[in-house]
């Protein structure tokens, strides 16, 4: 599949921000920390999440779609020995069923998950956790799988490596077995999403500013459990971006600024102007006067790694030299070539940074979504471009942004899907 776009033209109209990955697939594993029925509400119906659901499916789990995003998971009787492998291979945040499974069962089998691929993304920072926890660790090289044993907790402490979201994620919900504290916690707003839930299942977790959990297990509440995923930050980001490039006009509903303090910031710095109303971010895109501006990564608070790319666009129609430097990732660069097709003018300096000067005039070309968050970009990208485009493997895009398309049209976009 594809998106064909024409674009050049600006966009107008109101976008509502969607429900976050992000926050939805660990929230989703961790209801297998309980018997009891849960109900989750501002679930977006995207790849990663439909498939995170069908691997629930596959030892077990009862689901029910109450509405377009609200649906009841019953998980009281799985068995994860039926962990389907296949479907584990397919996404990146499969890794997360290994905290809870763990938990619950004291042993858990898996592949080494998949998602997208944006350079090195070991899984080592997840078992030198468990092993520091006690957990015993084998790896069959003729399978692929891992299995890990956890029994008896050895320690009360354990620091990760990096500041890992997943890992971070799958011990906050470890922890509902047995206490301990974790040190170099990652602290996204998605990190905190599932906090809260967790509340609710009886883990209650102290800290967060400084990058440590400690992390205890009680009663949780009784009868169903209920939660409402929060709103997309990376979604809002992007929408933010895109109305900024395109020179558009266009109000984002149901953004929440504390989790976007440095996007807002780095938008000011390129000239864009805004302003923020509630929930309602406002994008003045006719009267920005763009010019360029350092883009770097950092854990959160920082600007994240999914809107690196985004910027980068947005280099390509400021004046001046911007600098990219991803600190995270070494396959995060690899969307410029496709921007060069454009007619961007870029170089890459090494895997980790980039020199984006502008501002260029984009022009349409066939270009290829290498992942989640470059293919966005491109679309991006495509809607600034004169001329048509046609952005292949679109399937990626699905996977983090619901009916990305019709929503965009929604605004004035010429986009449509295509075989």
């Amino acid at each position: 599949m594809k998106f064909i776009i024409n674009g050049g033209k600006a966009l107008d109209g109101d976008i509502r921000v969607g429900g976050c990955k992000n926050s939805a697939t660990p929230i989703i594993a961790a209801t297998l920390l309980t018997d009891q029925t849960c109900i989750l509400h501002n679930i977006p119906r995207i790849g990663d999440v439909l498939v995170i659901l069908e691997i629930l499916k596959s030892i077990g789990s009862r689901q029910k779609w109450l509405s377009g995003h609200s649906i009841e998971i019953d998980n009281s009787d799985i068995n994860p020995e039926k962990l389907d492998q296949n479907l584990m291979c397919q996404i990146r945040s499969s890794i997360l069923l290994v905290g809870p499974l763990l938990a619950r069962f004291g042993k858990v089998s898996f592949v080494t998950p998949g998602g997208c691929k944006i350079g090195s993304r070991p899984i080592d920072t997840h078992l030198e956790a468990f092993r520091d926890l006690g957990a015993i660790v084998e790896f069959d090289d003729g399978s692929g799988i891992h299995t890990i044993f956890l029994k008896n907790f050895k320690n009360d402490r354990v620091c990760l490596k990096e500041f890992s979201v997943t890992a971070t994620e799958n011990l906050l919900m470890l922890a509902k077995a047995h206490p301990f504290a974790i040190a170099l916690a990652a602290i996204e707003p998605h990190v905190l999403d599932l906090i809260d839930f967790l509340a609710k299942l009886g883990v209650t977790v102290a800290g967060d500013k400084s990058h440590t959990f400690k992390v205890n297990s009680g009663k949780g509440l009784s009868g169903a459990i209920e939660h409402t995923i929060i709103n997309d930050p990376i979604e809002a980001g992007t929408l933010a971006v895109l109305a900024s490039a395109t020179r558009s006009n266009i109000n984002i509903v149901g953004v929440e600024e504390s989790h976007l303090e440095l996007p807002l910031r780095k938008l000011k710095e390129f000239g864009v102007v805004f302003n923020l109303r509630g929930s309602v971010l406002g994008i003045d895109g006719m009267r920005s006067g763009l010019h360029a501006a350092k883009i770097q990564t950092l854990p959160y608070p920082g600007l994240p790694t999914d809107l690196q790319a985004p910027f980068g666009v947005l280099a390509t129609q400021a004046k001046g030299s911007s600098l990219i430097f991803d600190i995270m990732y070494e396959g995060r660069l690899k969307y410029i070539d496709e921007l060069r097709k454009m007619g961007a003018d870029a170089v890459i300096l090494d895997p980790h940074r980039a020199i984006i000067n502008g501002p260029t005039v984009l022009h349409g070309a066939e270009i290829q979504s290498l992942d989640l968050r470059a293919g966005a970009t491109l679309v991006i990208a495509a809607l600034v471009a004169k001329g048509q485009s046609a952005i292949g493997s679109i399937e990626q895009i699905d996977r983090g942004y619901e009916k990305f398309d019709e929503r965009l049209r929604e605004l004035g976009a010429d986009i449509i899907r295509s075989d």
